[in-house]
């Protein structure tokens, strides 16, 4: 004979939003609208129907609320490296962006997948078409332009994105106040009494950034009467290298230099390295101050002065842009705050 049912087990019992609706004293359509964060409902409501939900261990259903709003709660996030490039030398920048991406993607609610890609055989923004994203956050060097070109092509056919680091301007792009920061820059170096201080950069990189920063300290200098002078860096090269050869281009040229300002840090750090090697003293000899304020200008001897974005505000800034694409609006903010973080490098005494 087969078991027969034990009729004083207790059935599995399945808590609905119905059950959540009488435990908090409101309609199951308010619960659910509570859940889904509608801002219609008031937050003391919506206070309410979390705790009645957590009381009662109910968790919504995502696939059936996927099906329901035709929205999977994800955000993919593509990192743009240079072909070939190893994952390891990623972009410190890059790294500290995308963190901050994907945790003010979780705040509002969001996942987040996230992928590299370096050329067109991994090339793949369609994340939208297939069913696994809502929409796409793209970061990464401008020295792809057939990634770039790629996405670009994406979002004129309809693809929900936002972009970090794009060479064009017609696109829905986020960026640091790179004029405002290369003003803070170029203020500080004068009012520490430099007077030749000369930028690492370019104004013709298809780094946008670049061209941004140079005439920040460009304006900041005729403001104080000083001739900003551009010691343009090597294209192709790696940022450290394209620092170090500024720096000997300079002194080859027998340029008269008390102060540098580079366009990034890691440039920054190359020229450090390559004024180290001359037996310039810096600050003693020479002030320098970079820009993105990565970490490891913090560990450099001296450590660097630099101008940091915010990039809390950066990943915030990114996700509600690409939040406001994807539900029809406009978000008109793309500048990114920025602060001098003032350091060894650029004291003069």
């Amino acid at each position: 004979m087969g078991d027969t049912p034990d009729k004083t087990k207790p059935r599995p019992f399945r808590v609905t939003s119905f059950d959540v609706a009488a435990e908090a004293g409101v309609s199951q359509s308010t619960v659910s609208r509570a859940l889904a964060g509608d801002p219609v409902v008031s937050e003391a409501t919506r206070l309410r129907v979390t705790e009645a939900a957590r009381k009662l261990n109910y968790y919504v259903d995502e696939n059936a609320a996927r099906l329901r709003t035709g929205r999977t709660g994800t955000l993919a996030v593509v990192v743009v490296c240079r072909p070939g490039e190893d994952r390891k030398d990623l972009n410190p920048f890059h790294s500290a962006l995308l963190a901050s991406l994907c945790g003010a993607a979780s705040l509002r609610g969001y996942e987040t997948l996230v992928s590299f890609q370096d050329g067109p055989d991994n090339f793949n923004g369609r994340y939208q078409e297939q069913r696994k994203a809502d929409g796409l956050a793209v970061i990464g060097t401008t020295e792809n332009y057939s990634a770039w070109d790629y996405f670009r092509a994406l979002g004129r056919e309809g693809m929900h994105w936002v972009c970090w680091g794009a060479p064009f301007d017609d696109v829905e792009w986020i960026r640091s106040d790179n004029h405002g920061g290369a003003r803070l820059a170029t203020r500080h170096l004068i009012e520490q009494g430099y007077r030749q201080i000369v930028c690492l950069g370019s104004e013709t990189s298809p780094q946008r950034q670049f061209l941004e920063r140079y005439e920040g300290y460009a304006e900041e200098m005729r403001a104080a009467g000083l001739k900003p002078v551009l010691e343009p860096i090597e294209k192709g090269l790696p940022r450290e290298e394209q620092g170090r050869r500024a720096v000997q281009a300079l002194i080859e040229a027998g340029t008269p230099f008390d102060a540098l300002f580079a366009v990034c840090d890691p440039i920054a750090l190359g020229a450090l390295d390559e004024l180290h090697a001359r037996g310039l003293a810096v600050p003693g000899q020479v002030g320098l101050v970079g820009f993105d304020g990565i970490r490891a200008g913090a560990y450099s001897a001296p450590p660097l002065t630099s101008v940091e974005p915010d990039f809390r505000a950066a990943g915030e800034m990114m996700v509600d842009k690409l939040l406001a694409e994807i539900a029809g609006e406009t978000r008109e903010a793309r500048r990114v705050p920025v602060r001098l973080l003032v350091r060894e490098s650029s004291l003069k005494s």
